[in-house]
C-alpha cells in the first residue's frame, strides 16, 4: 500500500497556547491545509471546482489529541480519501513528529456541495475524477 499525501508544517509560534502548546483550533487548519494540498497536487484548482459549481464540505471532524506540538516543531500531516457509496466521502488524517510520533488523528466525513441548489451532489467521486489530471491522489 502507498504512503498516504503528506505536506510538510512547521509549528509556528503565534500558533501556541499560554501552556506552549500548539492551539487545539490550529490542528484544523493544518488539516485543512493538507487536503487542499491533496486536491491541487491532483490537479483541481479552486476555480476548476467554482466552474462545475461545487465546492468540497465538511461535514463531520473528530480529532484525537495524542501528543503535544510546540513552537518549532516540525511535522507532516498525512490526508487519504476514502469513497463508499452516496454522498459523502470520509478523510483519514496524521500529524506526525519526523521521529514518527503521532501529535493527533483526524475522520473526517465531508462532500461536495453544490453551490447553486445548496445540497450535496449525489456522486462526489465521479466530479473529482473528472476533475483531476491525476485522481490517483484520491486513490481512484
Amino acid at each position: 500500500m502507498a504512503e498516504p499525501f503528506s505536506v510538510p508544517v512547521t509549528v509556528r509560534g503565534y500558533e501556541t497556547d499560554i501552556l506552549g502548546h500548539l492551539n487545539q483550533s490550529v490542528y484544523l487548519q493544518y488539516a485543512e491545509h493538507a487536503r487542499w494540498c491533496l486536491i491541487e497536487a491532483a490537479g483541481i484548482s479552486q476555480a476548476d471546482l467554482i466552474s462545475k459549481g461545487v465546492g468540497p464540505v465538511v461535514l463531520e471532524t473528530t480529532i484525537r489529541y495524542l501528543r503535544e506540538l510546540r513552537a518549532g516543531d516540525e511535522t507532516e500531516v498525512t490526508c487519504a480519501f476514502a469513497f463508499g457509496e452516496g454522498k459523502t466521502y470520509r478523510m483519514q488524517q496524521t500529524i506526525r513528529k519526523p521521529d514518527g510520533t503521532v501529535a493527533a488523528e483526524f475522520t473526517a466525513v465531508g462532500g461536495l456541495l453544490d453551490l447553486k441548489e445548496r445540497r450535496l451532489v449525489a456522486d462526489p467521486r465521479e466530479y473529482f475524477r473528472a476533475l483531476a489530471s491525476d485522481p490517483g491522489f484520491f486513490g481512484l
